[in-house]
């Protein structure tokens, strides 16, 4: 008796785990609409605090909450979007593939709002060193974005079961057009978590900046970072 008893709740357990919901109070209903409906999702939410992941849901999520913790960032995104898990069995295995395929990051289209007109998100993508480990990969990557020019990266990508975390950091100090330094080392973020909930994939995407908020520069820092954050987070979501 004692061992069937154990064996319901281990059951229960795993099927609360399947089908948790991954997001906290911050994902309104309209929002949850949204997404229900396929539909990508794009929010500029500026601070940690208004993270829409919630915490204890797996463990790459609790990672990706620490990696954003860490960085306490002053201009910050979300882009969510919900696969359905029925054809797309083999997606963490794609969205791999993609991520690991930085060259082909080079010619993502980007639009500038300040100047209405179409770019790209890089110019060049490289990769300078590859290290593979027991759980995914290590990148260290050189891509060149204007206004910013050379961008140095550590990339890792971790897998856990049916989940997947991408998390790229810049490792040089950015300049905003040779006119000011902008952004430290290991200052600026991206990240997708992809994870599995119940009959879905959840696409959840963030990418945040500790730059200060200058007079006068604030809105232009923003709409530079965070657009291109969110342009790359949309580009790889739409992939599948």
């Amino acid at each position: 008796m004692k061992r069937i008893i154990v064996s319901i709740i281990v059951l229960l357990s795993l099927s609360f785990a399947l089908f948790a919901d991954p997001f906290n109070s911050k994902l309104t209903s309209e929002e949850r609409d949204t997404i229900a409906t396929g539909e990508l999702l794009i929010k500029n939410i500026n601070y940690e605090k208004f993270m829409c992941l919630k915490k204890g849901e797996s463990v790459l999520g609790d990672k990706l909450i620490g990696e954003i913790h860490d960085l306490n960032p002053k201009y910050l995104a979300e882009v969510i979007q919900i696969k359905p898990y029925a054809g797309n069995e083999d997606l963490p295995q794609r969205l791999e593939t993609l991520l690991n395929n930085v060259p082909e990051y080079a010619g993502i289209p980007y639009y500038s709002v300040h100047s209405a007109k179409w770019y790209n998100l890089y110019d060049s993508a490289e990769i300078i060193e590859t290290v593979d480990n027991e759980n995914g990969k290590s990148l260290k990557a050189n891509l060149y974005m204007e206004p910013f020019e050379l961008v140095k990266e550590d990339i890792e990508l971790t897998r856990d079961q049916d989940s997947i975390l991408y998390t790229a950091v810049n490792t040089n100090k950015l300049r905003y057009l040779d006119k000011f330094d902008c952004v430290w080392p290991r200052k600026m973020k991206i990240n997708i978590l992809l994870l599995r909930d119940g009959d879905n994939w959840i696409l959840y995407g963030i990418g945040g900046v500790n730059a200060p908020r200058v007079p006068f520069f604030t809105e232009r820092i923003q709409t530079s970072f965070i657009n291109r954050i969110q342009t790359f987070c949309s580009f790889i979501f739409k992939k599948f």
